[in-house]
């Protein structure tokens, strides 16, 4: 194999950003001059390319299998995608702003959106890409036909590889895997569950195969399932549709984009402050007033949209738009379809709807791994230690990435865990016991069940920040606030009352980058900037009420710690 690694350790002096890294690199004690083991990467998405980074950054010899022409996997429109390949609509827009979904050493351009269109985000893609240059690593059109152990893995930890493209097949030995072809793959349509479908002479499609409005004009559309695709959905087919009707069994819980004041959602809610308020308050408070806040804008009940269940206790959607289009009649929420006619759909309710032209089952998807015999998947679940490690292997060599199903980004999240598995493939870090590992995902699982109300869709469920933490904990990277508040009172009051962005996890410990401290105190910078595109005097600053509100949040967080 070619040695690119060397190349890369060498030119990352090019810029300043990437030098920076390579001191960080360098400064380990480890030997750059030469790569290490080999490690195969599966897929050249968001979790892919930094997997081939993380290898890089830990002088590994990354070798990615990417079965399409590009990167950028799911992320990357396609108006015809290929078989068993994520799929997005032409006009999705992503629901986490760029300063929490960011790479946690390459900030998304402070010029981009705050919530960007798919183009944007593969363009921020390549230029990750290319900025760390990453793109020699890749093998594109070539498919992962098979991994499986060596006969001597108890001692080597070696996987032997099959690899398909052009219709020739190749196998190859490497030391460690990172499997990165995400959870949005397999369609699920659960036909069984809507007796009448086989009679039904209208359209029936998955939500991965919609790209545009333009086909449905005038039809009497049925958009069966409440979560992100199907609110998207739903609220882009009632611009050109005749009647789109919001199929639902649960309801839902339905946040904003936009918050208080016009910021970004997340970045004012995933705060260490308030995470620490939430862990700390009664679930039934914390959930009252989520409640109260939301239906603030507008009264659940009153749309047919409130659930039984709490806020925290499904993956909620995010859409700014749907309650303007039921409001205005254009969106019908419904009840559970109870079954299909050749030419109607009748509801859980009793009530009937006539006439229907089109369904869409927003119904979500499954996922398995058909290359892989060690990595048994059962009705969506599969037993990862940290969603990660199979904690059954004699050696850890191989790390299942961004298979989990955050409330915020998940390219932060992935990041970590290539880190952490990176760290571990060199030996640098170790983890837990086998049973250890398999205590922790005993007491996830019942805890997720405790939580959750029953569905495929929360098996992967993760919170944003704990999970992070849990993560940069293991790593080595997780920042010590209460300490920083004594070295560092300016940064440190930006970590616990700001926004969690990823940049909190390269201030310290292995991989720390120079610039971390200095994105961070820009973050609010970045997020303003693509907005200020005309200028007006700036509103008022913080009042007087404001700055006793801090002093008191202050004084509490000294006296609960």
């Amino acid at each position: 194999m070619q040695d690119f690694g060397r190349t890369i350790l060498v030119n990352r002096g090019n810029s300043t950003l990437l030098s920076d890294n390579a001191l960080s690199v360098n400064n380990s004690g480890r030997d750059t001059s030469t790569m290490g083991k080999k490690v195969a990467v599966i897929g050249a998405g968001a979790s892919g390319l930094v997997a081939i980074k993380s290898c890089l950054e830990e002088g590994l010899e990354p070798t990615c299998f990417e079965r399409t022409e590009d990167i950028g996997g799911l992320w990357r429109f396609k108006e015809n995608p290929e078989e068993g390949r994520a799929s997005i609509y032409k006009s999705v827009i992503i629901n986490t702003s760029k300063e929490m979904m960011s790479y946690s050493d390459f900030p998304i351009p402070d010029d981009f959106p705050n919530f960007m269109h798919n183009s944007k985000i593969f363009q921020y893609f390549k230029m990750y890409a290319e900025h760390f240059q990453l793109i020699q690593y890749i093998r594109f059109k070539t498919s992962v036909c098979s991994v499986k152990k060596r006969p001597d893995f108890a001692t080597s930890g070696q996987w032997e590889i099959t690899t398909e493209k052009d219709g020739k097949r190749e196998s190859d030995i490497f030391d460690a895997v990172l499997v990165c072809s995400g959870h949005h793959t397999e369609a699920h349509i659960p036909l069984e569950t809507f007796p009448g479908i086989e009679r039904f002479k209208g359209r029936y499609i998955h939500s991965r195969d919609y790209k545009n409005p333009e086909e449905f004009q005038g039809k009497r559309v049925i958009v069966i399932g409440i979560g992100n695709s199907g609110g998207d959905i739903a609220v882009e087919l009632s611009r050109t549709a005749s009647q789109v009707f919001l199929s639902t069994r649960r309801g839902s819980w339905i946040l904003n984009r936009v918050s208080d004041y016009g910021y970004p959602v997340d970045m004012l809610h995933s705060t260490r402050f308030l995470n620490t308020l939430k862990n700390c308050a009664p679930n039934f408070l914390i959930n009252h007033v989520a409640q109260s806040k939301l239906n603030q804008r507008f009264d659940h009940a009153n749309y047919g949209i409130k659930p039984k269940h709490g806020v925290f206790s499904q993956h909620p959607m995010v859409n700014d738009d749907l309650p303007n289009r039921i409001i205005a009649g254009t969106v019908l929420v419904k009840s559970n379809v109870a079954k299909f006619t050749e030419t109607d759909a009748i509801f859980d309710d009793e009530t009937v709807e006539k006439n229907i032209d089109a369904v869409i089952f927003a119904t979500g998807y499954t996922f398995s791994f058909p290359f892989c015999e060690e990595l048994k998947v059962q009705h969506n679940k599969v037993s990862l230690y940290k969603y990660t490690f199979l904690p059954e292997l004699e050696k850890q060599t191989l790390a299942v990435i961004g298979l989990i199903q955050p409330l915020g980004a998940i390219m932060p999240i992935s990041e970590l865990q290539c880190r952490l598995a990176a760290r571990i493939f060199t030996g640098e870090k170790l983890l837990p016991s086998a049973s250890d590992m398999k205590e922790d995902i005993r007491k996830k699982k019942l805890e997720m069940e405790k939580r959750y109300v029953c569905s495929q869709r929360h098996t992967i469920q993760v919170d944003y920040m704990d999970f992070m933490d849990e993560l940069a904990e293991l790593l080595g990277v997780k920042p010590n606030y209460l300490n920083l508040f004594l070295s560092d009172p300016k940064l440190a009051w930006n970590i616990y009352f700001g926004p969690c962005t990823p940049y909190q996890y390269r201030l310290t410990g292995p991989g720390k980058w120079v610039k971390a401290r200095s994105t961070i105190l820009t973050q609010w910078d970045r997020t303003l900037k693509p907005m200020k595109t005309r200028y007006v005097e700036p509103s008022s600053g913080f009042s007087f009420l404001h700055v006793i509100i801090g002093l008191v949040v202050l004084l509490a967080v000294v006296f609960f710690y």
